[in-house]
């Protein structure tokens, strides 16, 4: 138990979020973001804190435990500075803003962000962690607040630093404000995509960048679609690296230590080059994205190794991450208590968590739950090291332990052991099942609770593409609970408005671009897995909302809030960049063209095209960045399969017609069963399907 939070309670110690909630006994006098606090500034004529971050967040755990739990520091922070926390998986809006002033400044992002503002919440200095005292060639926590409140009190200081805010400002809007381009869109660009990320790629151990490597699922959404692309366009050499720069990377992820060899799913990311070494974090949007890019590696090769994947990764969320009701949770935490006697750090009474201590192995673990010859057979299998064998971390946290990555093949394990595959196969299962009863007993990580509509949506595409690849039953009776429950704690529907964030039954934030574009794709995907036309349907109307309160009529992309959506806010910007998830004007695109499929709404269409028009020449000059949105490119620019099945989706020949179309992989697709609903509903859209 953390004695200090015993002591202090702060406003947001009335908060839902966790990652507010885990600050709300810190002794510095938090506010959640709010006219509060911005009040109390602009009174009390200080610069404001905006301490930016989530809740499963290691280096935010760190900077918590060692600068913002201390009664000294707090006190230097209270004293010259308003201080707000801000969850930016709720807030998404204000992170965007601030971290890409901070990266302006410092050329690098990250969490936790800490941002300094004038009492009109214009940025002037900022940074992601600093330690508590000088270190690492960074000055210290203390030191830099005790600096801005000196200069932000003596008039020239504070002149200069109104000035810095005022040119910074102005950069952020001319970077938001990029105008569109003129030209239609050209299906050219997928061939300067596929150069960049060809020169990007990593050979040795596949990913796109040397370290620290993360996962992006929209690289492999691109490179996969473009793998088709070059196929049917005379390109055959660029289809065959595309898809094998791909493959090598799921294949080395799912290898390394990123991957939970024990209970399924991906950890957040590597740090070091060979996706050995991960931040411990498991974040949802990762999890759901990677189990619709194994799906989709299976369809092209049909190697069990990439179902099998996939099927892992979603049993791991459907076990550890869906709510009784429906529903996914956001997150597991990358830190947790160790199994040996629990350390204390420094006076302030904190019950020390540990990076990865759930997932670590040390060797005499691993010996003592197996025979010999089994416990030999894992050890050689998984890179298992008498002495551990993850190099040290900034924090010593994993010497003398264990991080599993398969470092030797099944058919290198059967030859050393002198057994068949089929043995060793047998063998590692029932080895992974002991070890996974033997690890429930730790501590587990905090999971955050919070669901978000934007990541559910992302999961009902996983439910309902994995049920099509894989077959089980499960898999879209999940999506369709999740869908439900979105529809009902999530969803006003005399207003049609979606809220973004539910928890312990309180709804909060109105939604943004990236929930209803993300939670329209996840109801046509569910749709194309069910037939039921209400999925269809909802997703056409969250369709109209998303033009109606995020296009920009003007030029074209989808703002990330609507107007009128908080007038704090500095600047209204639009989702562009492609990153760890998709951007919801990229996601918009796909959206709108799908709709238009099924319905020949030529409205959408034009937003679609519009939207490729406005970010053709950065995606042509910044294609790495556009990967999600060079997939919608060629989804619109190609021919579309429209494929109607008339007849009823239960009987046993259209359910082996609709499973040919599920087995293939086929991306620009809209795949219709005509059962009476959809007939009803559909005729007066596509007036062809009537005979």
């Amino acid at each position: 138990m953390n004695i200090e939070k015993e002591k202090h309670t702060n406003r947001l110690a009335h908060e839902k979020s966790p990652y507010l909630l885990q600050h709300a006994g810190n002794p510095v006098d938090w506010y959640p973001w709010g006219e509060e606090a911005f009040e109390k500034a602009r009174k009390e004529n200080k610069p404001i804190l905006v301490s930016i971050g989530y809740s499963t967040c290691h280096w935010c755990h760190v900077m918590e435990r060692e600068s913002f739990s201390i009664p000294e520091t707090a006190e230097v922070m209270n004293t010259n500075l308003v201080c707000i926390k801000v969850d930016r998986e709720e807030r998404p809006d204000i992170d965007e803003i601030y971290m890409t002033a901070v990266t302006a400044m410092t050329g690098s992002g990250g969490w936790p962000l800490n941002v300094f503002l004038t009492p009109e919440l214009k940025p002037f200095y900022g940074g992601t962690y600093f330690p508590p005292e000088r270190r690492w060639g960074q000055p210290g926590w203390k030191e830099i607040v005790t600096s801005i409140g000196t200069s932000w009190n003596d008039p020239e200081g504070r002149k200069k630093i109104l000035s810095s805010a005022a040119e910074l400002t102005g950069r952020l809007h001319r970077h938001f404000s990029q105008p569109g381009g003129d030209d239609a869109p050209d299906i050219s660009a997928l061939d300067k995509g596929f150069e960049v990320f060809q020169a990007d790629y990593e050979t040795q151990y596949g990913g796109f960048a040397r370290s620290p490597k993360f996962p992006m699922p929209v690289i492999h959404n691109f490179l996969l679609r473009y793998h088709r692309f070059a196929s049917q366009n005379g390109r055959e050499k660029k289809a065959g690296k595309a898809l094998e720069m791909s493959l090598n990377s799921l294949r080395f992820m799912a290898g390394g230590g990123i991957h939970d060899h024990i209970g399924g799913g991906f950890h957040r990311y590597s740090t070091d080059e060979r996706w050995h070494i991960p931040h411990f974090e498991k974040m949802l949007y990762d999890n759901a994205q990677l189990i619709v890019s194994y799906c989709e590696a299976y369809q092209i090769t049909g190697d069990d190794f990439f179902a099998d994947t996939a099927r892992l990764t979603i049993d791991y969320v459907l076990r550890d991450m869906m709510y009784g009701s429906g529903g996914f949770y956001s997150a597991e935490d990358a830190d947790s208590l160790p199994q040996e006697p629990v350390e204390k750090s420094g006076s302030t009474g904190h019950a020390h968590k540990v990076e990865g201590a759930f997932y670590v192995w040390t060797d005499n673990e691993i010996r003592k739950h197996f025979s010999k010859e089994t416990a030999e057979i894992f050890i050689y299998r998984y890179g298992i090291k008498k002495n551990g064998n993850a190099r040290s971390d900034p924090q010593n946290e994993f010497s003398g332990k264990n991080i599993l990555y398969t470092a030797n093949t099944i058919t290198e394990t059967a030859k050393k052991f002198k057994k068949s595959q089929k043995e060793i196969a047998s063998v590692l299962d029932t080895a992974k099942q002991t070890l996974f009863k033997a690890r429930s007993q730790r501590h587990r990580p905090h999971l955050d609770d919070k669901i978000l509509t934007s990541w559910n949506g992302l999961m009902i595409t996983a439910c309902a593409r994995a049920y099509q690849v894989l077959g089980d039953e499960t898999y879209k009776d999940a999506g369709i609970k999740t869908a439900a429950f979105l529809r009902e704690n999530l969803y006003d529907h005399s207003k049609r408005l979606l809220y973004r964030r539910w928890r312990e039954g309180d709804r909060s934030v109105n939604g943004m671009a990236d929930d209803y574009a993300f939670l329209a794709r996840g109801l046509i995907d569910l749709y194309e897995a069910t037939f039921d036309i209400q999925w269809l349907e909802w997703s056409m109307e969250l369709a109209g909302e998303l033009v109606k309160r995020f296009y920009d009529a003007q030029e074209g992309g989808f703002f990330t809030t609507a107007a009128g959506h908080d007038s704090n806010l500095i600047m209204r910007v639009k989702s562009d960049y492609d990153n760890v998830e998709p951007s919801a004007s990229s996601v918009a695109v796909s959206v709108l063209h799908r709709i238009a499929q099924f319905t020949d709404n030529r409205h959408f269409r034009e937003y679609a095209d519009t939207t490729l028009r406005y970010y053709q020449t950065r995606m042509e000059t910044q294609p790495r960045v556009f990967p999600q949105m060079l997939v919608a490119l060629a989804d619109v620019m190609t021919k579309p399969y429209q494929i109607i099945i008339a007849g009823n989706e239960h009987k046993p020949d259209t359910r082996a017609l609709i499973g040919k179309v599920y087995s293939r992989y086929l991306p620009n697709k809209v795949i219709i069963v005509l059962n009476g609903a959809a007939r009803e509903k559909l005729t007066p859209h596509l007036p062809f399907t009537e005979t």
